[in-house]
């Protein structure tokens, strides 16, 4: 059974520092490149960081460039992103994917509030 269970979302004052982690299983990790999205309350959800199955090619969204950083543990089947220097615009549900050439698997997301 494929699983991709998220962990490490919160409350945050703006400013601070959040890692998030994803944690997957039931499928050949190395074989998908990964990544993670987010969706704010009456937007789309969007891409804000992924990485490849092996870890060479990172890219992220404009709004998220030298603020977050995404990695992976291929020998513990998970993935990180680390969020710095947040900001209110921030906020949203974030949401870890797996995917190759012709399938994706979605996360049930964590929740990231940036206030103070």
């Amino acid at each position: 059974q494929v699983q991709l269970v998220e962990s490490g979302g919160g409350l945050v004052q703006p400013g601070g520092s959040l890692r998030l982690s994803c944690a997957a299983s039931g499928f050949t990790f190395t074989m998908y490149s990964m990544s993670w999205h987010r969706q704010a309350p009456g937007k789309e959800r969007e891409l804000v960081a992924s990485i490849s199955n092996h870890g060479a090619t990172t890219n992220y969204a404009d709004s998220v460039k030298g603020r977050f950083t995404i990695s992976r543990d291929n020998a513990r089947y998970t993935v990180g992103l680390q969020m710095n220097s947040l900001t209110p615009e921030d906020t949203a549900v974030y949401y870890c994917n797996a995917q190759n050439y012709n399938r994706a698997y979605w996360g049930q997301g964590t929740q990231v509030t940036v206030s103070s």
